[in-house]
């Protein structure tokens, strides 16, 4: 990106910064309607009992958002704007909620089977549809936002994201208990497609400038050659990308805290709320503390500070002996949670310069997708096959060595100064 084009971005910085924030506040606010580790679980428990189902929810909400990354990466890096394209494909990931409130309300006439095939066909519709969208995203904010503050930006925007969906979470177990078993998911649902579209409005509104000067090469490579290319030259990405993989397992106890909790203490659906805005409470003050912490001294550090939660947490789980002890288990999964995404994902845009960047975006989660949808499979066969408690001890080792891992990385574009919106 010239210099020019740079300076020229910089004056709309403050306001693509609240225009995005706004975006991220309503999208927060409507997952928290729809939460992928709380409400919809609940909804699928209302269908089956099978720990591998539950939770598969979230892992196909992750690994919709990951797989689709890297085969759109080659188109990506090609555009001289992202903003159009990324209009026209995060439609996908907000339409399916509409579909979610009508099989809800018709569960009763469809019956279980086929409504929980209704439900996993809409939450495969919405993450492959986050998934196509990911990737443009990413790359406009690399370029609207100054890589010196990139971290914060990130961090404040997955802020306010958190502090809606903890609201949203908070409203949404009041429903459950307000609104009759008939109509209380498809309300839900039906509320969140609605904030999903105020959110669009503002993601319609940044502003982003055409990069006239960049270089697109004259033929299409196809995107293996590139990515091959990368793999060999640039070790320190294979250490974070298995760092990104093992996280995945480092985590993949947080999908089952609510369900057992429910089932091994008899929490109920308004307790359920409140200890997802507890989770949820943690991350808006983690996020932003954590992304301006990166942007000085480095994101790696703040991701070895998220694995030490990571393991905290599943081991806290394991051995909790009543309800009270999951406030602080969903604390340290926040904070957990805020280095496997936030601060990963602010780390994925410093990879590699403007033209390369989509590549790298796209491998970074790609290659990652078969973890984020093995994980959940492995923990709820490890539940259901042993015991929930042995499974959280398998995520607290997973978290022990994605630290180990981490060790080996380097920060790739470490900032020593700070941005000013």
């Amino acid at each position: 990106m010239s210099e020019t084009l740079n300076q020229e971005l910089r004056q709309h910085l403050r306001y693509n910064v609240v225009v995005n924030l706004l975006d991220g506040g309503f999208f927060g606010l409507a997952l928290g309607f729809s939460s992928f580790t709380a409400f919809i679980p609940i909804f699928v428990n209302r269908m089956t009992h099978s720990a591998i189902l539950i939770g598969l929810v979230p892992a196909l909400h992750a690994v919709g958002w990951q797989f689709p990354q890297l085969f759109t990466a080659g188109w990506i890096s090609r555009l001289r704007r992202y903003k159009p394209v990324v209009l026209l494909l995060t439609t996908q990931e907000r339409i399916p909620f509409f579909g979610l409130a009508l099989a809800a309300l018709f569960l009763p006439v469809l019956g279980k089977q086929l409504t929980l095939i209704l439900t996993f066909f809409f939450l495969i519709w919405q993450g492959l549809g986050g998934g196509l969208t990911a990737n443009a995203w990413t790359s406009m904010i690399g370029k609207i936002i100054p890589s010196e503050s990139r971290g914060t930006f990130i961090g404040m925007q997955s802020a306010a994201a958190n502090g809606m969906l903890s609201l949203g979470s908070i409203l949404a177990g009041l429903l459950l208990v307000r609104v009759s078993d008939r109509y209380d998911f498809s309300v839900l649902f039906l509320i969140t497609g609605i904030l999903l579209v105020f959110s669009l409005v503002f993601l319609a509104m940044t502003r982003e400038l055409e990069d006239t000067e960049k270089h697109i090469p004259a033929e299409r490579q196809p995107f293996w050659k590139g990515t091959r290319t990368i793999l060999q030259r640039d070790v320190n990405f294979r250490w974070f990308l298995a760092a990104r993989i093992l996280s995945m397992f480092a985590s993949m106890g947080f999908s089952f805290y609510i369900i057992y909790a429910i089932r091994r203490f008899g929490m109920d659906d308004f307790t359920a709320g409140l200890i997802v805005a507890t989770m949820t409470g943690a991350s808006i003050l983690a996020n932003p503390l954590m992304g301006w912490a990166g942007d000085r001294w480095g994101h790696r550090r703040l991701m070895l500070l998220g694995m030490m939660a990571a393991t905290l947490s599943s081991l806290i789980a394991w051995l909790a002996p009543t309800l009270n002890w999951f406030y602080l288990v969903m604390v340290l999964a926040g904070l957990a949670n805020v280095a496997i995404w936030t601060i990963t994902l602010t780390l994925t845009i410093e990879f590699g310069g403007e033209a390369e960047r989509p590549i790298y975006i796209g491998m970074s989660n790609t290659l990652v997708a078969p973890a984020t949808i093995l994980a959940p499979i492995l923990g709820g066969w490890l539940a259901d096959s042993v015991s929930y408690n042995f499974m959280f001890l398998v995520t607290a080792l997973a978290s022990v060595l994605t630290l180990v891992v981490l060790f080996f990385f380097k920060e790739p574009n470490k900032k020593g100064s700070s941005g000013v919106f």
